[in-house]
């Protein structure tokens, strides 16, 4: 079982899922303890065969994330600054390569470093009233974990520009617009709906799961060319797993598969 080293990050395993709830009032900010924290969870999680998918939320009704905590940056330490760009870092990239599937339910403001926290997911869903946004710049920083990145190539680099050189605050609805988002549903909604969509990541197979993601994710550094090949590869490597013979026959005998995620 799955445990959180810190009170700001709340577990809870519902099946093969596990929702983590940001909870650090009243902004739920982030903070060495609560980002090291979250690293260790997406590891023990990685070592997990029996949790496939993890939805992330932030505790109340008005914050999914406001990023960091500024306190941290006022006396301008740059030792400081390097530590908690490695904490930001180093936690959301292993959160973006969890093998199994990552959901935020944006349930409120996401901004800075939180909004970061989203963009390292697979799958966005953002209630109505969500707000959005990398201010970074507007209190002389800029966005170091993944954001100018993940953005960039979620969005296109227009908008990136727009929301990080201009400061722009964006709604839900633009964010899907835009592609940011990938669905919008009313307030409280979220965590229900992410839900339902890690549900749905358990019919299928975990180790096909692991190495589609893991390919898709390839398109953003490799050449595509090249992927294709190693595409084909990943292919022919889950015919040494136990799931995919269980995939194919539980297909033709017409019954559902039972996964064992090996």
């Amino acid at each position: 079982m799955v445990a959180s080293t810190t009170d700001k990050l709340l577990v809870e395993q519902r099946g093969n899922t596990l929702v983590v709830t940001i909870n650090n009032p009243p902004a739920n900010t982030w903070d060495p303890d609560s980002l090291q924290g979250l690293q260790q969870l997406v590891a023990d999680s990685e070592s997990d065969d029996n949790i496939y998918a993890m939805v992330l939320v932030g505790e109340g009704e008005k914050f999914f994330s406001a990023g960091a905590d500024l306190k941290l940056f006022a006396d301008g330490d740059k030792d400081v600054a390097r530590n908690m760009a490695d904490y930001f870092g180093n936690a959301f990239e292993t959160l973006s390569k969890f093998r199994g599937v990552t959901i935020a339910a944006i349930n409120g403001f996401a901004m800075g470093g939180g909004l970061e926290c989203a963009l390292a997911c697979d799958i966005r869903i953002a209630e109505q009233q969500a707000q959005l946004a990398l201010p970074e710049a507007t209190v002389g920083l800029l966005p170091c974990g993944g954001g100018t990145q993940n953005l960039a190539w979620m969005v296109g680099e227009g908008w990136a520009k727009r929301m990080i050189l201009c400061g722009e605050r964006i709604d839900a609805q633009t964010a899907q617009r835009i592609g940011l988002v990938e669905e919008v549903v009313d307030t409280g909604q979220a965590k229900g709906r992410a839900l339902e969509l890690a549900e749905a990541v358990g019919k299928q197979s975990p180790p096909a799961v692991a190495a589609s993601k893991g390919l898709i994710q390839q398109a953003r550094s490799g050449n595509i060319a090249a992927a294709y090949a190693v595409e084909r590869d990943a292919f022919v490597g889950l015919f040494d797993t136990n799931d995919q013979r269980e995939g194919v026959n539980a297909f033709l005998e017409k019954r559902a598969p039972q996964w064992t995620n090996s």
